[in-house]
């Protein structure tokens, strides 16, 4: 019976910050301009840097109040706290109140690896932050934080291999979401943050 608890992370990561960003910020829905992507960085494109840090926060924490919220109702239940990670960014990326249109699940699942294993966390984003700098790909900062994260799950939890298994799927789940921004990085054409699409 447990398990019908997934419908609440699910649920909560279909609540779209980028959406509620864009209406609050812009009086738009976000899924119409740009990029047509309910995430964050649409929303910078669009609709500058503070709608960018709500949406960004928001959805960060979501991700981590899944992870929470099911640790300390199911503390031994570790299989459900990863499932419920899972969970929480496929409403992010299919969100059930937005007509199964939304972002790439990139924050959220920051916030489910802060909740999951800070450390770890800890890495991705300084990975990401120092790739965007770099080279000002938000897309590439994405894809190669999301790619450490099997391996870091490895590094420290080698003896678990369900997590291993947890961060595969969420790698691929990112990258997936991202294979649009893929193509467009191998033939040169992929915006660089600060243009608009």
């Amino acid at each position: 019976m447990s398990y019908f608890w997934l419908i609440v992370p699910y649920l909560l990561g279909s609540v779209s910050f980028s959406y509620i960003a864009g209406r609050i910020f812009g009086g738009i829905d976000i899924r119409t301009v740009g990029s047509g992507n309910a995430g964050a960085t649409n929303v910078y494109r669009n609709l500058g840097l503070k709608p960018f840090l709500f949406a960004s926060f928001f959805d960060i924490l979501k991700g981590l109040v899944a992870v929470i919220l099911t640790k300390s109702l199911f503390p031994e239940n570790e299989i459900l706290i990863i499932l419920s990670a899972v969970a929480v960014i496929i409403g992010h990326n299919w969100p059930i109140f937005f007509g199964f249109k939304g972002g790439k699940g990139i924050a959220s699942t920051i916030g489910v690896v802060i909740g999951l294993h800070p450390l770890s966390a800890l890495i991705v984003i300084v990975t990401m932050a120092l790739i965007v700098y770099i080279t000002r790909y938000v897309s590439l900062g994405s894809l190669i934080s999301t790619l450490l994260l099997p391996i870091l799950f490895y590094l420290f939890m080698g003896d678990k291999v369900y997590y291993i298994i947890f961060a595969l799927v969420l790698t691929v789940m990112a990258w997936y979401r991202h294979r649009s921004n893929i193509k467009r990085l191998l033939n040169g054409t992929e915006s660089k943050l600060g243009q608009k699409r």
